[in-house]
């Protein structure tokens, strides 16, 4: 019965039927099945979005909207071109450093591509980069935001799994410096061989004039995990308080957003999160209805008959996340998977955190592939270039991700000895 209700997701799914609503009707058909009651159903739906967890989703959006809209992360790649002006291939260098302090702000990797890209991408084609090879360049780069903290999709798993989302936050941090740091050694070996243009060394005061311009922006990631680490706020505060500090900063310090786009980037927030919100819905009536059924409780039996090496089962299920990456958004995708594989990760001995790093780098990956792919078609859309031509380009750098992902996988000690220093064991 479980295959069944798995395989009714998958039908609806490729049916056409959005991915929530494909959960949903799997969820009652379930449900009807297996005589589970809808009552109880219904009460888990209402249950898995009434948390103060995920209050962080809506609020890192909000944020990361109002950053697009009002001359943040314009200041922001300002910044990160001085800082790259005197590598070869320098504005490709600028764009993942960009998405690097801009990861410390929002956590969502589509906010950062629609936004920082559109920035990103303009000024690489204004100075002779080829307008494909940008367009991969914003689109790698663009998932280290949710790696590197704050992050939408550790919150989810956090949720999900009931672990602690500080230390998932502090885990990204080494994961998603491996990322830049890879993509960076790619790009000046392409840029070393195609010739793309450097910029100047910058002088003293072109920094400081840069600098003043984005200080500002640039104490947002300070503020947010500076708060969360030192106790003074939860991560769910914390969203509220990127908020607010993105309110001061566009309205009372840049005033460069207008009333309309003011009104677009809270409009686009609230649709976003009511996606979100009715995928979060389902999904745990989903998980309910799964673990009626014990179907936990078999895939930990069966998994664990195959193999007891807690690297063994990760080594399987990465190359299980990276298949269902390219079918799945990856919010929906954490909060099914989730519940189903925590009693194979408790009965294995694997780290909680550490899994839920690989799980969450697993489905970012997901973002650069088709057929759903959501970075993929958004940087396309704003590149103006076919898919086609985007993924051609985009290849070679699934290597780099892939080696952090196998670092990560073979060596917990990159994901778990931030959190352990800083919180503990």
């Amino acid at each position: 019965m479980g295959f069944t209700i798995i395989g009714v997701l998958l039908a609806t799914f490729l049916a056409g039927i959005p991915l929530a609503f494909s959960i949903g009707i799997a969820t009652f058909v379930g449900a009807l099945a297996t005589q589970v009651p809808l009552q109880a159903v219904i009460q888990q739906m209402i249950r898995g979005i009434d948390s103060f967890v995920l209050l962080a989703v809506p609020a890192f959006l909000l944020a990361g909207n109002l950053m697009n809209s009002g001359g943040i992360t314009t200041r922001l790649f300002t910044f990160a071109e001085r800082l790259t002006g005197f590598i070869p291939g320098s504005l490709a260098h600028a764009s993942v450093v960009a998405s690097c302090i801009f990861a410390g702000m929002t956590g969502s990797a589509v906010a950062e591509a629609g936004g920082l890209g559109l920035v990103e991408i303009k000024a690489m084609r204004e100075n002779g980069f080829d307008a494909d090879f940008a367009c991969a360049v914003t689109a790698a780069s663009a998932i280290i935001g949710p790696i590197i903290p704050p992050s939408i999709p550790m919150v989810l798993y956090g949720a999900a799994a009931d672990v602690s989302v500080a230390r998932l936050f502090l885990g990204g941090f080494i994961p998603g410096l491996l990322m830049a740091a890879f993509m960076m050694i790619y790009i000046y070996w392409v840029a070393r061989r195609g010739r793309f243009p450097r910029g100047s060394v910058p002088s003293g005061r072109d920094l400081w004039i840069v600098f003043k311009r984005a200080g500002l922006a640039l104490c947002t990631p300070v503020i947010l995990l500076g708060g969360i680490f030192t106790g003074i706020v939860t991560p769910t505060e914390a969203s509220i308080l990127a908020v607010v500090y993105a309110l001061i900063i566009i309205l009372a310090v840049y005033r460069e957003i207008t009333a309309q786009e003011m009104y677009r980037a809270v409009l686009d927030s609230l649709f976003s999160t009511a996606i979100v919100g009715v995928i979060i819905a389902f999904s745990y009536g989903f998980s309910f209805v799964l673990t009626m059924m014990q179907v936990p409780q078999q895939a930990a039996a069966w998994l664990l008959g195959v193999t007891q090496d807690p690297l063994t089962i990760l080594l399987i299920l990465n190359v299980f996340f990276l298949i269902v990456g390219l079918f799945m958004d990856p919010t929906a995708a954490i909060l099914v998977l989730t519940p189903i594989l925590m009693p194979v990760v408790k009965s294995a001995g694997i780290d909680p955190v550490h899994f839920g790093l690989v799980m969450v780098l697993n489905l970012m990956i997901g973002l650069l592939t088709p057929p759903v792919g959501m970075v993929l078609y958004t940087v396309a859309n704003v590149g103006a270039i076919s898919v086609e031509r985007l993924l051609k380009q985009l290849v070679p750098f699934y290597i780099p991700l892939l080696l952090v992902l196998v670092l990560i996988t073979l060596f917990p000690s990159t994901v778990l000895v931030v959190p352990n220093l800083i919180m503990g064991r």
